[in-house]
């Protein structure tokens, strides 16, 4: 029976979906059978990182409808064969969504699957409460920045009320995955250090994901980063936090500031 997992943010453009789909490949890579499931109706952007754009026929919503059954949805990975993507809808708005639909999904998938893995719009609003709704587990990605850790602080409290988890007086195992992270502007106080966002948010740490640019151009390619770019220092990261998020032991790194020539050339002249 799956474990259902919710990656979700208070604010948007944190690393949120090219995070879904790198842990939902990073899990398929360790041998399990992972389904990656996009809730962010209407803008349907996993599909594209995930390299699926051109394959899809129905959707999350046509699912939850009963337009359509859930083997005529779901989408194999062409890399992974133990990888599945249930896509959003582009042409419909999160009203369409239903809780008793998402229950009846999410319990279809359940028996199929090791992870379900949600890929949440940001916010608070409809489509981020469903995705939230059932999860057993969730990552919150939080950009290392005053209003992405405010906003993941609200996320924090909706995980602790709003799921059938809560209702029951039991706890959604949470874990924060800090994205985007830059050394150098953490030294130079342009951005908040880890230990500060751990500070407010009182959340163990799942991961540390350095700003790279491999993740863009793997995004760009429609190619998850542990796929695309496996020995690359945010592929790594992810893989890292992946095993953590499957009860592994493995050592915190968190990223260096990255000196070019110039820049130690600029050093030595100094000293």
């Amino acid at each position: 029976m799956a474990k259902v997992l919710v990656v979700t943010s208070g604010k948007g453009g944190v690393g949120k979906t090219t995070s879904t789909a790198a842990i939902g490949a990073a899990l398929a890579q360790s041998g399990q059978k992972v389904v990656v499931v996009d809730f962010d109706v209407g803008l349907r952007n996993l599909d594209l990182v995930m390299g699926a754009e051109r394959r899809v026929v129905f959707d999350l919503i046509n699912v939850v409808q009963g337009v359509a059954k859930l083997s005529q949805a779901l989408i194999r990975d062409k890399r992974l064969e133990n990888l599945w993507l249930l896509p959003a809808s582009q042409t419909r708005d999160k009203d369409a969504l239903t809780e008793e639909g998402v229950a009846r999904v999410i319990a279809e998938l359940k028996p199929s699957f090791d992870w379900v893995v949600c890929d949440s719009p940001a916010g608070i609003e409809r489509g981020a409460t469903l995705a939230m709704r059932f999860a057993d587990e969730a990552i919150i990605v939080t950009n290392p920045e005053v209003s992405s850790v405010r906003d993941s602080d609200r996320i924090i409290g909706m995980l602790d009320s709003k799921t059938v988890r809560a209702e029951n007086g039991e706890r959604v195992e949470k874990h924060i995955l800090i994205s985007r992270y830059d050394a150098g502007r953490a030294a130079r106080g342009e951005m908040l250090g880890i230990e500060d966002v751990l500070e407010i948010l009182a959340t163990p740490l799942l991961g540390i994901i350095p700003e790279s640019q491999d993740i863009l151009r793997a995004s760009n390619i429609g190619c998850p980063v542990t796929l695309n770019s496996p020995g690359s220092a945010a592929a790594r990261a992810y893989m890292d936090a992946t095993k953590r998020l499957c009860g592994e032991t493995v050592p915190m790194v968190v990223p260096a500031e990255r000196k070019g020539l110039f820049n130690k050339l600029l050093g030595r002249r100094a000293a």
